[in-house]
This record gives structure tokens, sequence and C-alpha cells, in this order.
């Protein structure tokens, strides 16, 4: 398949945006930064989708941004980062629905800081992880510092930028940058039973707390929206539903309101 921007595909309820550029580890060059902002954006929109897998075509996840780019001046400012790579990853953590990032392989630069956005991770033995910003210079934007905080505490976050070492898949499930580590051959069935699981809970329940424990965990905390999302799941007809669901001992079928 030849480099292309990243695809999106849906079934049913579940999205898939594969990063396809493999014969270039999946670099992200600044069309595939403005094509997947557009497309997170459309997902938020969609009450249709419940949850979104990430994955990189081949067998490295993502290299990070094109470092061509960088080398044109493409920097960004503290708050964009370069060629607005800060508001695409953003955009990734403040979607509604959870998400997944499926790693078969590596995840370099940004593209780290692009899996922490995600919900969940889950690798395999041959995830590695490095964050070489401090080789090459580059002072990281405001919010990947802080999603590295809240995702791996200071200390980790740390040992990440200061060093730049390259961490394996052990080492990474220990410091919590994979929430699992399956064997290669069990990737796909684990990414597709918990992406399964999540997309038959109720929507408005899972949507929003997920987004409270984003909020909590970066220090946005609002009290009164907060409270609307609450009410909302709180009269809402899946809360019914649900409840009718356990009582009457069958599949629950959620709306979405």
């Amino acid at each position: 398949m030849p480099d292309t921007s990243p695809l999106l595909e849906t079934a049913g309820p579940i999205a898939r945006i594969t990063l396809n550029r493999p014969a270039h580890k999946n670099r992200l060059q600044t069309e595939d930064v403005a094509a997947l902002t557009e497309m997170f954006g459309r997902l938020a929109g969609d009450p249709d989708i419940r949850v979104l897998v990430l994955t990189g075509a081949g067998d490295v996840f993502s290299a990070g941004f094109d470092l061509n780019a960088l080398a044109a001046g493409q920097t960004g400012s503290p708050e964009s980062g370069p060629g607005n790579f800060a508001h695409m990853v953003d955009a990734l953590e403040h979607l509604p629905q959870p998400s997944i990032a499926r790693l078969a392989g590596g995840a370099y630069g940004g593209a780290t800081d692009l899996a922490l956005a995600c919900d969940f991770r889950i690798g395999t033995p041959a995830v590695q992880a490095a964050m070489p910003a401090g080789k090459i210079g580059l002072h990281y934007y405001k919010s990947g510092i802080l999603r590295y905080a809240a995702r791996l505490g200071h200390d980790n976050a740390k040992r990440m930028f200061l060093t730049a070492e390259r961490l394996d898949a052990a080492e990474l499930l220990r410091i919590g940058f994979l929430t699992q580590l399956v064997a290669a051959e069990a990737l796909d069935d684990t990414v597709a039973a918990l992406a399964a699981v999540i997309a038959g809970n109720a929507p408005l329940a899972v949507q929003g707390v997920k987004l409270a424990l984003n909020e909590l965990a970066a220090e946005r905390w609002d009290e009164a929206v907060f409270n609307t999302r609450a009410a909302a799941a709180l009269a809402s007809g899946d809360l019914r539903e649900g409840i009718a669901a356990v009582l009457g001992k069958r599949k629950p079928v959620f709306k979405a309101r």
C-alpha cells in the first residue's frame, strides 16, 4: 500500500484511524496533522461512534512529526507545537469517545504524545518509545508536557524528556505508558475485545466520566460543565434502559439519549 494521509474507517460504533506512511515509519507531515485534526473534529460530533482505535500501518506506530518540516522552520509556538501538532493531539484527548492506541511497534517523538492522549495503550513486546526533543534542541509544547506529567508522573516524564532514552515494552508498561502488554498474535483480538466492551456500555455515562477524569488530571475541572454532563446522563433514557436490562436479565440497547 503506498504512503497516504491517515485513513479513517468505521464499522458500526467503532472508528479506526490508521497512520499510513509505512515506508517512512508513519511520520506525520503537516498535511497529516491537519487531516487528523479534521477527523477528530468529525468524530467528536458523531453520536453513532462510541470508540476510536488509533494505529499505524506496518510494524511502527509512528516516528512523530516530520523532521524535514522542522528543518524548514515549522517549529510552531509554545502553545501550538510544530505544524499545529499540539492542537491535533489535544483534539484527540478531548474526544468524548474513549480511544485505544494499538501499538504494534515503536512510538517516537510526538507520536508518544499521540499515544498518551488515548485512554488505553495496548502494545506488544516489539514496542519501544523515546522522546528525543532534547537531543535536537526542541522545547516541547505546553499541553504535551502537561499530558506527560498527568499520565506518567513527573519523575517518569522527566526521565523521557531529559534523557531521550529509548525504553522497551516492559519498562513502558511499568511506568504506565502502556496500559496493557500482550503477545503480538493477541494484539488485534485484545484491542477488538476492549473496543466492543466500551461500545456496549452507556455512551453518555462513559463519555461524561472519561472527560471528567481527563479534566481532573489536567487540572481543568469545571464544576458547571461536570454538573451539566452528569445531569444529562442521570436524566437519560439510557439510564432507565440500563436498569431495566439488568432487572430483565437482557442485553441493554443504548441510544445515547
